[in-house]
């Protein structure tokens, strides 16, 4: 009964990235760990011009798969969202270039430095957001998961209900990899490659975190 922990904060996501463009849209964007391309199609919906990036090639095909069948706009080099399989942590991003970076349930994949690479290829003043995963670590996170658990329940009841009613298929599996780095570290980290970046725990085991390029030079960062 699939119910996607990922696609239920979408909205969120598109709220958090207009807020921190005073409400503009548009621009460029880069989707990392893309998936089937599902936030990707709604970055394009809401004016940006995105590339989706993903490692796995069954994944892509499928994005590639949904824009063809006018879940997109467009194809070859005018496609938008545009995919291509790459790996984030060695694939080369083009310095300054992005006003918007997601990575949705995609960094705990990878070193979680891998963010300063992001962070380099963020346009002066662009939003980088990431949807993470990580281990429960302490009370607090045990209790968010009891709550979380009978609302995963009722919602996925709910997902495979209207699936079954609409015919939809549900999408190829991505890779799947547990979380070792706690939400302790994770903020470290950030603090030392992202600075002034937010990190909050949300429900269905999840993290958020944002961070906003700052859109005068601060000097080199780690």
């Amino acid at each position: 009964m699939p119910f996607d922990h990922n696609d239920h904060y979408h909205r969120l996501l598109l709220r958090t990235l207009a807020t921190g463009r005073a409400g503009r849209t548009g621009g460029r964007a880069l989707d990392v760990g893309c998936g089937t391309g599902r936030f990707a199609r709604r970055l394009a919906a809401a004016g940006y011009t995105v590339d989706g990036i993903d490692p796995s090639a069954e994944v892509i095909a499928e994005a590639r798969a949904a824009a063809a069948h006018g879940e997109g706009d467009g194809d070859g080099e005018r496609a938008n969202p545009r995919y291509r399989q790459a790996d984030i942590t060695t694939t080369e991003l083009p310095a300054g270039h992005y006003d918007v970076i997601s990575a949705l349930a995609s960094i705990h994949h990878v070193p979680f430095a891998t963010v300063a690479r992001l962070r380099d290829a963020l346009a002066p003043g662009g939003t980088l957001v990431i949807l993470g995963c990580a281990p429960e670590s302490g009370p607090v996170d045990l209790l968010r998961s009891a709550v979380a658990v009978p609302v995963n329940a009722v919602a996925r009841v709910a997902v495979w209900a209207r699936d079954r009613a609409t015919g939809r298929r549900a999408p190829a599996p991505s890779p799947v990899a547990e979380p070792t780095l706690p939400l302790p570290e994770i903020r470290r980290q950030a603090a030392v490659l992202l600075p002034g970046a937010t990190v909050r725990r949300r429900l269905f085991w999840r993290y958020l975190l944002v961070y906003r390029h700052p859109s005068t030079p601060t000097g080199p960062l780690p």
